[in-house]
């Protein structure tokens, strides 16, 4: 466990020493493990830092509620510790956090590849819920946890989720699977986390206002094999265009046939995304 901006979070970290640093962001809900097979192409090369937000994975419980703020401040910290400049990698709700990152302190940041991130053409939060809803959630993934419900739909949850997402199996052993997602904590901290992404997408909105890009080397993976109906995938490689033009150093990679969880189906897209933006020159 490492204390980062206050918050105790378990880090995970491969490679050799003198690697360049790449710092690793899942998505909403997702544990250390779900970069698996990306990290074992990327650590034979790369400096690979991985870790759990707070309250997911094998993190504890957090102190602060989950928030744009709060999650780029961690990045912050690993990216500090790490021995910045980094390149980040994010997948999916993490793209929000790892772009704030890059906005508010893009001297800690030297590339970026975006797997499959969210994307919101409008986003909005009229009404701002989060102070009462994530302590509820976190309530609730107490009691889950107390009454061991949490070890009955937890993992069960996660595999109805990964069908629809995933077409590999687990990465880990079941055993760790389980013991990550029958904990309350991790249900409360994901269902949390859910709360707050309509906040997080205008708050990231409100600061793209604010701050500009870092002209670093960006690529944005978009995974189109989940994505229903042409208009669907043609508005899905839309938003992910915008996303990738932000850095006149960006470019997107399309995948027809992978599904959202690129860092567990395709693994050599997601190093291959690494190698292209380490390679770039910038001025």
């Amino acid at each position: 466990m490492e204390n980062i901006d206050g918050e105790e979070v378990h880090v995970v970290e491969s490679g050799p020493a003198d690697g360049p640093p790449l710092l690793l962001s899942g998505g909403l809900g997702e544990a250390w493990f779900d970069w698996a097979p990306t990290v074992e192409l990327l650590e034979k090369r790369h400096r690979v830092i991985n870790f759990d937000r707070p309250g997911l994975g094998l993190s504890p419980a957090a102190k602060a509620a989950p928030s744009l703020r709060r999650d780029a401040a961690l990045l912050a910290g690993l990216a500090e510790r790490a021995g910045a400049p980094v390149t980040v990698l994010a997948h999916s709700m993490a793209g929000f956090h790892a772009e704030a990152l890059a906005r508010l302190h893009p001297e800690l940041v030297r590339a970026m590849v975006l797997v499959d991130p969210s994307y919101e053409r409008d986003p909005h939060a009229r009404l701002r819920l989060s102070p009462l809803l994530v302590p509820a959630a976190t309530g609730l993934g107490v009691v889950l946890g107390a009454t061991r419900i949490a070890r009955l739909i937890g993992p069960r949850g996660r595999k109805l989720v990964m069908r629809q997402m995933s077409d590999r199996d687990e990465p880990v052993p079941a055993d760790v699977v389980r013991s990550v997602y029958g904990r309350g904590t991790v249900l409360g901290t994901a269902l949390a986390e859910e709360f707050v992404y309509r906040e997080e997408a205008a708050d990231l909105a409100a600061l793209r206002e604010r701050r500009p890009f870092p002209k670093i080397p960006l690529v944005v993976i978009t995974a189109l094999g989940d994505v229903k109906g042409e208009d669907k995938i043609g508005e899905w490689i839309e938003n992910h265009r915008r996303l990738a033009d932000m850095s006149p150093y960006g470019s997107q990679l399309e995948l027809r046939d992978c599904k959202h969880m690129v860092t567990l189906d395709r693994p050599d897209a997601v190093a291959d995304a690494v190698a292209r933006v380490l390679a770039q020159d910038t001025p």
